[in-house]
């Protein structure tokens, strides 16, 4: 088997927020009458991005040291300080793949049942399908400011699924608690992002492995 391209590695996080976008902006507004078209598009991404994993998982498992190696591309300059956009893809990044896209394609299908005719059915799948797209995006970050956007997209898209029937106030209490736990967090990992790099120069979390 080839090794998989970079492109398809970026795919496996892109299509289910591609999904999102379509459940999003357009089956809610237009299609809410075929609301089963929101669990078809979110299993259809995740499923497209399992089979993605699986092949970065073989890939990984045949290429040298167990890791496969792409450029990053160039994001943002701040003074002398350069910003990328970078995949990392070790074996624990493959593993991590296939572990979150297997549960989230489990939990799509289920859901399809689970959620029949719920009002906020299309609201739903396009929450999941971008909770699934956040959460691979954290594990391929090559860096931490890409890791702390897609770290900032899993906190949010937890929020809106802890509260997604905000007309319980049971359900929205534990938002607003959910909410300020994790920005307390969210804090403490932005103040250790700062202070690594402060102390190394660096948001490269490859170069951090080096300083070392």
């Amino acid at each position: 088997m080839s090794a998989i391209p970079e492109f398809a590695v970026w795919s496996i996080f892109l299509i289910p927020i591609f999904a999102f976008a379509v459940i999003s902006f357009i089956i809610r507004p237009f299609l809410n009458k075929k609301a089963q078209l929101a669990g078809y598009v979110a299993i259809a991404g995740i499923g497209a991005s399992l089979l993605l994993a699986l092949w970065t998982l073989a890939s990984v498992l045949q290429a040298d040291g167990h890791e496969l190696e792409f450029h990053a591309h160039e994001w943002a300059v701040i003074g002398s300080t350069q910003i990328n956009l970078g995949l990392m893809v070790d074996s624990l990044t493959a593993v991590m793949l296939v572990v979150i896209t297997v549960c989230s394609f489990l939990i799509q299908i289920y859901s399809q049942g689970y959620m029949r005719g719920d009002a906020g059915y299309c609201r739903y799948f396009a929450f999941m399908s971008l909770f699934t797209g956040s959460m691979l995006g954290l594990v391929l970050a090559d860096n931490l400011i890409q890791l702390y956007v897609f770290w900032e997209l899993v906190g949010l898209c937890s929020y809106l699924l802890i509260g997604f029937w905000f007309h319980r106030p049971s359900a929205v209490a534990a938002a607003k608690k959910a909410f300020l736990v994790t920005r307390l967090g969210d804090l403490g990992l932005l103040a250790a992002i700062l202070f690594l790099y402060f102390k190394t120069g660096t948001f490269d979390i490859g170069e951090l492995h080096l300083w070392r």
